[in-house]
């Protein structure tokens, strides 16, 4: 692992941690190694060209509010421990880590649920703290604990570990990417997923998992240089990784806040959100086709924050209400979600209704039907079979035949 002898400004913000050349600061590398062969970017983006809007994958266009025959789906979670053949395939190979960092394995995980299902998204089997590694941060996963950090980052010091991010690191994810979009073509959207920098400093921060959050809070206002130092090279590091992922056949790209949810709305909007808007704005510049979801568990105090960010689509959590939702987003941004992952537990008819007053209530532009949170263990594989086969079952003219869905203006935006 490189480790970075950047140095520190007085006031606690590194300085000096981008490079020098402008091809290498948006993340790009001069060559991309695949195997035997190497790739420059333009052959890259010669292989998967953009395709016209109208011929875009319906969860796309729907990313982007263009008028469609029917809703899209895809669930959080879908590649996971409720398949038997995932469940099947983990005993072989026990470590995590090896099953997301190995192409083969990646590969084979992703295209589970959609050999089963056929769903309208296809994401990547991944994590969010993957890339942590490629910049300085070294993790483990443990059985039970989950992910363990042994350096936390809270002083100056440990921010000296850090380093562009570096992604001949990451060329099993780019692999994959580029092997799931030649698998799923143009049947469905290839997928990929980044964590939110307040999130991923929250693992940084506390050295794993936390409940309490009290070591990444506290930090906001005894080391706030600190912070913001670790949060902005957060922010250029995954910048350049959604980037990457775009650039090796991803169609559409959600960012996890996962933790986002766990902090007071003006706390989220001082040390949160800038550092979204920022990545955001970074993507818009060099891949604008790409729309970009956002998703922050524990929202229902955020959405009209959340639109700020400058995001294509705000995923809602299964504790708001979709038609209040709407209301308070207006129209003119895209929903995502937001069926209870309980309700897959329940008998198959009242899974349908469910799925059918989430539909009605987000309208019939701009919304991509899934969970408001990711698949649970155990979750039936027939109810999952039966979410998608209702959706794709549905028809926005038929379904609305009493006449068009009211557009919404949002009731106001932060």
């Amino acid at each position: 692992m490189r480790v970075s002898s950047t140095p520190v400004s007085s006031n606690g913000f590194s300085v000096g941690l981008r490079s020098r050349d402008p091809v290498l600061q948006l993340g790009f590398l001069p060559r991309w190694k695949s195997g035997n062969r190497v790739l420059s970017q333009r052959k890259i983006r010669q292989r998967f060209p953009r395709a016209s809007f109208s011929s875009d994958p319906l969860l796309v266009q729907a990313a982007r509010g263009n008028l469609i025959s029917r809703p899209p789906a895809w669930m959080m979670r879908q590649a996971g421990r409720y398949m038997a053949a995932y469940r099947k395939l983990a005993e072989k190979y026990p470590s995590f880590r090896e099953r997301s960092e190995t192409v083969d394995l990646i590969v084979e995980i992703s295209l589970q649920p959609w050999r089963a299902f056929q769903p309208d998204g296809v994401i990547i089997f991944s994590d969010i703290l993957t890339p942590l590694p490629a910049f300085g941060v070294p993790f483990e996963i443990e059985e039970v604990k989950g992910p363990i950090i042994p350096s936390p980052i809270f002083s100056t010091e440990g921010l000296k570990k850090l380093h562009p991010i570096d992604l001949e690191k990451l060329q099993f994810v780019g692999e994959s990417l580029r092997i799931l979009r030649n698998e799923v073509g143009e049947k469905a959207a290839v997928l990929g997923f980044v964590g939110a920098p307040w999130t991923l400093a929250t693992y940084i921060v506390e050295g794993g998992s936390t409940r309490t959050y009290t070591a990444v809070k506290s930090m906001c206002h005894t080391a706030p240089n600190v912070l913001k130092a670790l949060l902005s090279h957060l922010t250029q590091a995954i910048s350049d990784y959604i980037i990457f992922q775009v650039n090796s056949g991803a169609q559409c790209i959600q960012i996890f806040d996962s933790w986002g949810g766990q902090l007071p709305p003006n706390v989220w909007e001082q040390w949160s959100k800038p550092y979204i808007k920022q990545m955001v704005s970074s993507i818009k510049k060099e891949c604008p086709q790409i729309p970009l979801v956002l998703y922050v568990n524990g929202n229902g105090g955020l959405l009209e924050r959340m639109t700020g960010t400058g995001v294509d689509v705000i995923g809602l959590d299964w504790t708001v209400d979709m038609a209040d939702g709407r209301r308070r987003l207006g129209s003119k941004i895209s929903v995502q979600g937001n069926v209870d992952p309980a309700y897959l537990f329940s008998p198959l008819p009242v899974l349908t209704d469910e799925i059918h007053r989430v539909v009605r209530c987000a309208g019939r532009r701009g919304h991509i039907l899934n969970l408001g949170h990711g698949v649970l263990v155990k979750t039936p594989e027939e109810a999952v079979a039966h979410f998608f086969d209702v959706v794709k079952s549905l028809n926005y003219d038929k379904f609305f035949e009493s006449g068009a869905a009211e557009e919404l203006e949002p009731v106001g935006q932060l």
